[in-house]
């Protein structure tokens, strides 16, 4: 993220500390409180910038760590629906290096911003509407949208995407329960349009983390100074939380090896000689994966796991199912 970071903090200098610190506050507030917008949340260039500064890094990191949960696919075009200042198509080209790129967004000062972040880099920022038609691509994002619509207008939204995508659909919201909801709300969608869901879910039926838990992610982001300044922050990293959905055409080639195997859903636990990891299986059911330190291989792959990877790894889910036969 390095070059996002300094093309940001370039433009940044451009707006008064107190501006964007009391924006960031009003957002904050604003995004916090749950509720469906009823209008722009952006509405001002201020606000685009402040909204830029405080929630970009955040929104690239964990729509980064989303894409990433998708091996198998090579999109040539990326459109972002609701894609304010770009932080979406910077995390695809990051991905998948320097695919075609359109950001659609209600807010003129988003686009305007975020064509100045991006600078010379080939993005087109096209002025959009909910409701209005969705121009076709290989990958179809939406991150942080739909926690600002209504009930039906999230149906709208997912409907459009499913549509207009030819490969991958990857919807990104806040990691709290009412955003996991939404994401479930989603994938049913989706679901029903006839798409396979990749991740972070290793079966096509109902979630069985529903009703006691909630699933989602979590990427590390790395805050500025003045990051640190607008959120009134000392530390000089934050997690961002999120759940997601990221749904495909066709079956990718890890969906197809043999034990595809499960998601971690937590940070794995470590005692002496023995790693938790709570993993939700391909038969939904959600629980404790217990490796010991006399499994070898599969023990030292348990120490390296992370919340959020596939379990067990492809490279070892071969080897497991020819020893277990």
């Amino acid at each position: 993220m390095p070059e996002l970071r300094e093309a940001l903090d370039a433009v940044l200098q451009d707006v008064a500390p107190a501006r964007l610190a009391d924006s960031v506050r009003r957002l904050i507030t604003d995004y916090r409180s749950g509720l469906p917008a009823g209008e722009p949340l952006l509405r001002d260039m201020v606000d685009a910038t402040a909204y830029a500064a405080y929630r970009m890094p955040a929104t690239h990191a964990a729509v980064t760590a989303a894409l990433r949960q998708l091996p198998g696919i090579a999109p040539r075009s990326v459109v972002d629906l609701g894609g304010g200042t770009g932080a979406a198509v910077w995390a695809a080209r990051d991905v998948y290096g320097p695919i075609a790129a359109t950001v659609l967004d209600q807010v003129p000062e988003a686009l305007k911003l975020g064509a100045r972040i991006a600078k010379d880099q080939d993005i087109a920022w096209q002025p959009w509407q909910l409701g209005e038609d969705v121009p076709a691509a290989d990958l179809v994002t939406a991150s942080y949208v739909l926690t600002e619509l209504d009930e039906e207008r999230q149906r709208d939204l997912v409907a459009r995407a499913s549509s207009a995508a030819a490969v991958a659909v990857v919807l990104v919201e806040p990691g709290t329960p009412p955003g996991y909801r939404r994401i479930l709300a989603a994938r049913e969608v989706l679901l029903a349009d006839g798409w396979h869901i990749a991740a972070p879910c290793p079966h096509q039926v109902g979630c069985g983390m529903r009703g006691r838990d909630w699933c989602h992610f979590a990427a590390r982001v790395n805050r500025s100074a003045l990051h640190r300044r607008l959120k009134d922050a000392s530390l000089g990293y934050e997690d961002e939380k999120f759940a997601f959905v990221a749904a495909t055409r066709e079956f990718t080639a890890a969906d197809r090896a043999p034990g595809a195997g499960g998601r971690i859903v937590r940070h794995p636990a470590f005692r002496k000689g023995l790693v938790t990891l709570q993993v939700c299986g391909g038969d939904t059911a959600v629980g404790p994966a217990l490796v010991s330190k006399r499994e070898g291989p599969l023990y030292k792959a348990a120490r390296d796991a992370e919340w959020g990877d596939r379990w067990p790894p492809h490279s070892l889910s071969s080897d497991l199912l020819s020893d277990q036969c």
